[in-house]
């Protein structure tokens, strides 16, 4: 049973997928940050999950659900651009917490 709010990728098994939330930028007097000196962001909106993880011939259903705001690893994940919007496709392990 896939899960998904409405992206047209699947993810598989125990996979996510994740719309990155950019942080709102500060800006201090007319000081300019370019973006290669930004740091990547490590929070995203679950778009899409997977069934689940399987374990036997059991399919053991994922925590998180589509809707909610995670925070994930620095290098968790494969980034992918799709329709313009970049997304990143991470294992259910790779979250660290679900933002309440």
């Amino acid at each position: 049973m896939l899960r998904r709010a409405y992206v047209a990728l699947k993810p598989i098994a125990d996979r996510i997928i994740v719309e990155i939330v950019e942080p709102d930028e500060e800006k201090v007097g007319s000081i300019y940050v370019p973006d290669t000196a930004k740091e990547k962001p490590q929070q995203g909106k679950v778009i899409a999950v997977g069934d689940g993880r399987r374990d036997g011939k059991d399919i053991i259903p994922l925590t998180v659900k589509v809707g909610n705001i995670v925070l994930f690893g620095k290098y968790s994940g494969a980034e992918i651009k799709h329709d313009g919007k970049d997304y990143l496709i991470i294992n259910e392990g790779d979250v660290l917490a679900i933002v309440e």
